[in-house]
């Protein structure tokens, strides 16, 4: 501006045919209004006077020559940039610098782009999909599979097994039993209904038992003991004229000798060694 009727509010001296500046309805000479109120530039600290343009950004100013990348010193000046510990960077070199690549496309994320963050990595937002379908994971439950992601949906109608017991889709874990799947859940005795998935089990007509209700229905019981003689006891048993013995049970009646493996004589319900079967 020029005036030929003012003074400079702070120094009082005639603006009449200079440059002046008004600031709350004062006139300032250029010299005067640089020294009180012009802002310092962050990056050449000189003074930015009223002839020269202020760029802005939290708080802080430059001359509109010194607005460029920390980095590759490209003007700033109406395009994207991005702050980094006080530094200004163009989306390219903050990108290089600091942007995490997409998982799936191995892509840079660009700062201000919609990303996801999953399993400790990120995603675009229109990379994180369900890898059958092509739609939009966001928020929805998924399944990885080779580290790929599914919609629930697509996942049980692609790779899903379904339980021979309740036919449902099993989704984790699961046992196998005469080479078919079964929740861990549906898994469970014949008799009983106890679950087995972790337990010992001994099978009967295709039909898993516990042992102890294989042993109340179907066990043979020991002559001697007379307790059950399953395939989970001891390895060996011994069976003669309808009588099962353990192994460890096969003792003679009268010395407690062990009888496997030797000859035996039996009188009544006992079984003897031949010395004292010879005796009695």
């Amino acid at each position: 501006m020029t005036s030929s009727h003012t003074d400079c509010h702070y120094c009082l001296q005639s603006l009449r045919g200079k440059k002046y500046t008004l600031r709350e309805e004062n006139a300032y000479c250029v010299r005067c209004y640089d020294s009180l109120f012009a802002n310092p530039c962050e990056e050449c600290k000189q003074p930015i006077g009223c002839d020269s343009k202020d760029l802005a950004y939290k708080g802080r100013h430059w001359h509109e020559r010194c607005f460029k990348c920390a980095k590759c010193s490209r003007s700033l000046v109406e395009k994207p940039f991005a702050a980094k510990d006080e530094l200004l960077l163009c989306t390219e070199c903050y990108s290089d610098e600091y942007s995490s690549k997409c998982f799936h496309c191995q892509k840079t994320i660009m700062p201000g782009s919609r990303k996801t963050e999953f399993k400790g990595s990120s995603w675009h937002e229109s990379c994180f999909v369900c890898q059958y379908c092509r739609q939009p994971l966001g928020t929805k439950p998924l399944i990885t599979k080779d580290n790929e992601n599914y919609c629930v949906p697509c996942f049980e109608k692609q790779f899903a097994h379904h339980c021979y017991s309740c036919k449902k889709v099993i989704t984790s874990g699961g046992v196998t039993y005469r080479d078919q799947p079964w929740h861990k859940e549906c898994f469970v005795c014949a008799g009983c209904k106890t679950q087995l998935s972790g337990q010992k089990f001994i099978s009967k007509d295709e039909n898993p038992y516990c042992v102890d209700c294989f042993s109340n229905l179907y066990a043979k019981k020991c002559a001697a003991c007379k307790k059950p003689i399953t395939a989970l006891g001891s390895a060996k048993f011994v069976s003669f004229e309808e009588r099962q013995w353990h192994g460890e049970c096969f003792n003679c009646t009268k010395c407690s000798i062990s009888l496997v493996g030797r000859g035996f004589l039996t009188w009544q319900d006992g079984v003897f060694c031949h010395e004292c079967g010879s005796a009695s």
